[in-house]
């Protein structure tokens, strides 16, 4: 696509560049192509360049995984200078090179955005959380994975501006306690997905004002997370009737006691049932799995 798009520059019988533009060329062409290969039409003509930087204003979706980790700084801004219409921006692992300096324009002046992927971006700072929740009102997704950056005042900035998020994935922001989640949920009723996975911090209060206030809630992943307890879990289990998926792997303190009543309704669960376990363990012992009459 690449190669014809390039000949067609020099063909004797008319150009793809005499299309109409905006009409034609940006929403119904170029929007098929790679972001790798539009960059490299840059550097076919100067008609290409402005054709290419009329489609990167234009741009709806930037994923930085399109061109690779690595984005030297001053392209990532070039590349996004211009662009005030973006709703959806993932910036995942662009830890070695994204700070509050490169992401902070970009979010100032694209109003419109309702994902946000900014997993494992480690060099950011809590002004870039603030930033989010002041300029985008009309925010559902938020993925801020693995950044210990996320402290409770930033959080609490996100809850009182971003009341339509549907789903936040907060796995492994060691910074937030119960109290910060609770402020989350309160805000925010319409969550449908929650990640607080490997957070120690976050324990029974978090989780059942979660299930209190978000009755529309059918992803949890509580991971790792080590303060969780049973009773919390009946609370998921009475005020959830829509929670399709739990993840408690790694919860030493939830049995399948509390289990036991969303399995039942079937309710998808990383950890099996205790007699599956059971075989599981026993067959690595004794190298084959033992013959069991289950109707006993």
């Amino acid at each position: 696509a690449l190669w014809c798009l390039m000949m067609s520059v020099t063909h004797p019988r008319g150009c793809l560049l005499d299309l109409p533009w905006e009409d034609i060329l940006v929403p119904h062409i170029l929007c098929h192509l790679p972001l790798q290969q539009l960059l490299s039409l840059q550097r076919v003509s100067k008609s290409f360049q402005s054709l290419i930087q009329l489609y990167l204003a234009n741009m709806r979706c930037f994923d930085s995984s399109q061109i690779g980790p690595a984005i030297p700084r001053a392209a990532f801004v070039n590349l996004l200078k211009d662009n005030e219409v973006l709703q959806q921006l993932a910036l995942q692992n662009c830890s070695d090179w994204l700070t509050d300096r490169e992401l902070l324009p970009v979010i100032g002046q694209n109003h419109h955005l309702h994902q946000i992927q900014l997993k494992g971006c480690a060099q950011l700072s809590r002004h870039a959380l603030v930033a989010i929740s002041l300029s985008c009102p009309n925010l559902r997704q938020l993925s801020l994975a693995h950044c210990e950056w996320v402290d409770s005042l930033s959080l609490r900035s996100l809850a009182d501006h971003c009341k339509a998020l549907e789903a936040v994935d907060l796995t492994a922001c060691r910074q937030l306690k119960d109290e910060a989640i609770c402020y989350l949920v309160q805000k925010c009723s319409r969550l449908k997905s929650l990640s607080l996975a490997v957070n120690a911090n976050v324990g029974d209060v978090a989780v059942e004002e979660t299930a209190k206030c978000c009755p529309e809630l059918e992803h949890l992943d509580l991971t790792g997370c080590l303060r969780v307890k049973n009773d919390s879990i009946r609370v998921l289990a009475e005020y959830c009737p829509k929670l399709r998926s739990l993840k408690v792997k790694h919860c030493h303190n939830v049995a399948e006691s509390s289990l036991s009543v969303l399995r039942s309704r079937g309710v998808e669960l990383d950890v099996e049932p205790p007699l599956q376990r059971a075989l599981v363990l026993l067959q690595d012992v004794v190298g084959f799995a033992p013959f069991i009459n289950l109707q006993i």
